[in-house]
């Protein structure tokens, strides 16, 4: 029995090795696949950048079992999954990689799915490469740095349905050939530098579900004909940069039935088109930055199904129909930026969905309705620069990252402190508050940004930095009647990129510890950025920035100090050059003396520095004309003396930049520095040689001349005997 068992399983063997053979990659697609890592590496063998180094792909393996490869039952090479695999592990100065690194990629004819997106790869698309790749059917190339067209060897990827070209730099016109890509189900072009218009080959792709072309340069009306793509689902056009414009008057195909409608900056004009009505399955909606009039349409209240409205930036009117709020699949609503007006309604607490609602920039009034505390999900609440008004605000439910904007509106009482312990955003300057900050603060470890501007806070500084967490990145704490000094341990605020503490009544001098601030003192160059929980957040922010106050976006990058408006005295500290990052430095309207520290020079990254209006003295330091980024410089009325330095960027300082120092001169302020005015025993001795010159050329001049005169008068008179 044991033999026959024994027989019987190594006729099965047999059979498997037959029937189920085993398949490893082809040699050449193995070497193909080695070359691309061999180039790799010595790209960045030759920086100091950490990357991905494809451990796995083992010469002496099967390809086929390597990370980020798939293959056929046969063994070919089918899919890369390349994308991510030059970007730096760590934090550090990225670099660019030529495109014809991808080369040996271009050997694998059996590849369906081609992922290199979100790499450091640069150059022109490579114009050969894909025209060998004729089985692709999904190419994804958004972030990178391709520049110039597209190939027109990618017209060969017939069996292409999914295209990615978006977040890079290409550019010129949408070719033509993209309509020869029928099979197309995909397609994003969007955030590149793309002209002209939108092509009409595109009418072809009669398989199109998704088509982004936004932010490109793209101009012209926008064609009917994408709304007779019966297939075409979420349509995403316009955006920074277009000139793209939508006729209002235009009839759309009633056969259509998108369900997202992204057309931002599509200059569209009067009303909320009305055919949006008749869109059943829509679920997002963007007309934000058009030319939109009226009042927010009833029939758009009423489509329940809608998750995102988004209509900032128009000239829309009236109040909000409150029926929107019925809806508890509603997550987004955005109308910031319009001339709403009246009361938010109480019914709003019924939208339990929603995770984002901004209606920033209108003429709303009234309380907040208690009922939004009903809403647990809600994550971002930005009510700013309405009418708003009441001396308590609603408890927030929301449990992570919460942001809330209630800034500038007419809202009174004790400062508040009822917010999620996961707040992560918090503006409450430009009201009415009062009061001393309570001790609680220090509770919201995950708080990135607080806004205290003009709020009256009892306390002194040296107090109420400790109530603070350590977490903080942004503190504004301007014209808050602040007393106090800045505390030595200041340091200790580990996070700090933006701090504003000026128009106060601090006393004392800057201390040198300030410094050591970490995120302000490393260099420019290094990206001190880059960690940062702003990376991916969109707030913004209004702070004195180079003379004037103005809402600054991409917070991320921006490191400023400023100082001014206060009391401060003594000397500035020679260690503030070591604060590399800074942007800006204002210490301007103190009474701080001394003199202007050569450290200064090595503020690398700085752009506007103000030091005016205190009782500094001595020269202005020469090391200031290494200052490649300055664009304003402020030193005036101070009691500064000598010559204004000289420089690239020092020369392109106007005559107010050192008004009121009397003892300045130099090429700025038109006063000529006695060191460049000759001495009087110089001009004793200039004025002697001219004599002595006058002299000796008289001495010679005047026998050459009586010469040439008689010679001039004997020829006249043999000229006269000749007549």
């Amino acid at each position: 029995m044991a033999t026959t068992t024994t027989v019987l399983f190594l006729i099965f063997l047999i059979l498997k090795s037959i029937i189920i053979p085993t398949f490893s990659c082809p040699i050449h697609q193995k070497q193909a696949l080695l070359y691309f890592k061999s180039n790799l590496a010595n790209v960045f063998n030759s920086s100091s950048t950490q990357y991905e180094n494809l451990d796995s792909w083992d010469p002496a393996s099967d390809c086929c079992s390597w990370a980020r490869v798939t293959c056929s039952r046969t063994g070919s090479v089918t899919e890369l999954e390349l994308n991510m695999v030059t970007t730096p592990l760590e934090y550090s100065d990225p670099i660019s990689i030529s495109s014809e690194i991808l080369t040996p990629i271009f050997r694998i004819q059996s590849l369906e799915s081609l992922d290199i997106s979100e790499n450091l790869f640069k150059g022109e698309i490579p114009r050969d490469g894909f025209g060998n790749l004729t089985k692709l059917r999904q190419l994804y190339m958004s972030r990178n740095n391709f520049i110039g067209s597209i190939p027109s060897s990618i017209a060969n990827l017939t069996k292409l349905n999914f295209l990615d070209l978006a977040d890079n730099s290409l550019s010129l016109e949408i070719p033509t050939f993209i309509g020869r890509l029928t099979n197309l189900n995909i397609l994003y072009l969007n955030n590149n530098q793309f002209t002209g218009v939108i092509p009409s080959s595109m009418q072809n792709l009669s398989k199109l579900s998704d088509l982004w072309l936004k932010d490109n340069m793209l101009a012209g009306e926008i064609p009917t004909w994408l709304f007779k793509i019966r297939t075409l689902k979420e349509l995403y056009i316009g955006g920074k940069g277009s000139n793209l414009i939508w006729n209002n008057t235009t009839k759309v195909d009633q056969g259509c039935s998108l369900q997202d409608i992204l057309m931002p900056s599509c200059g569209i004009s009067g009303q909320i088109p009305e055919w949006i009505s008749s869109q059943k399955d829509l679920n997002r909606l963007d007309l934000s930055g058009n030319k939109l009039e009226g009042r927010f349409p009833h029939w758009l209240a009423e489509m329940y199904n809608i998750q995102y409205i988004i209509l900032s930036d128009n000239n829309l009117s009236g109040q909000i129909p409150p029926r929107i709020f019925i809806s508890v699949y509603l997550q987004a609503l955005d109308l910031s930026r319009n001339n709403f007006s009246g009361e938010l309604p109480e019914i709003i607490g019924n939208a339990t969905g929603i995770v984002y609602l901004a209606v920033s920039g209108n003429n709303f009034s009234g309380l907040i309705p208690k009922s939004i505390s009903k809403i647990e999900k809600l994550t971002l609440l930005d009510l700013s620069r309405n009418r708003f008004f009441g001396d308590s605000l609603p408890i927030f439910r929301a449990r992570d990252d919460f942001f809330l904007d209630v800034s500038n509106n007419y809202f009174s009482g004790k400062i508040p402190t009822n917010f999620p312990k996961g707040t992560k955003f918090l503006y409450l300057g430009g009201n009415k508050f009062s009061g001393s900050l309570p001790f609680n603060l220090t509770k919201f470890v995950n708080l990135r940004i607080l806004d205290l501007r003009d709020i009256i806070i009892k306390g002194n500084l040296q107090d109420i930095l400790r109530q603070f967490p350590t977490s903080l990145e942004i503190l504004i704490l301007r014209n808050t009647s602040l007393n106090g000094y800045i505390p030595t341990n200041i340091f200790k605020c580990t996070s700090f990129r933006i701090l504003d503490l000026s128009r106060n009544n601090l006393t004392g001098s800057i201390p040198r510890q300030m410094a050591n601030l970490p995120m302000m003192n490393m260099s420019a160059s290094s990206n001190p950025l880059s960690p940062s929980v702003l990376e991916d957040s969109d707030q913004d922010l209004i702070v004195n920035w180079k003379k004037s106050s103005q809402r600054l976006r991409n917070l991320r990058f921006f490191v400023l100090l400023d100082l001014s408006g206060n009391n401060i005295s003594g000397e500035i500290p020679a260690s503030l050059g070591n604060l590399k990052a800074l942007k800006q430095l204002n210490i301007s309207h103190n009474k701080i003396s001394g003199n202007i520290p050569l450290s200064f020079g090595n503020l690398e990254g700085i752009e506007s520095l103000d030091v005016s209006h205190n009782e500094l003295s001595g020269s202005i330091p020469q090391s200031l004309d290494q200052l490649g980024n300055l664009t304003v410089l402020d030193v005036s009325n101070n009691m500064l003396t000598g010559k204004i330095p000289r420089g690239r960027q020092m020369d392109t300082m106007d005559e107010l930049s050192f008004q009121n120092n009397s003892g300045l001169c130099g090429m700025h302020i038109k006063i000529i520095c006695p060191e460049d005015i000759p001495s009087s025993e110089g001009r004793v001795e200039e004025e002697e040689d001219l004599s002595r010159m006058f002299w000796e050329g008289t001495w010679i001049g005047f026998p050459i001349g009586f010469f040439l005169l008689m010679s001039y008068h004997l020829n006249c008179i043999q000229l006269f005997k000749i007549w």
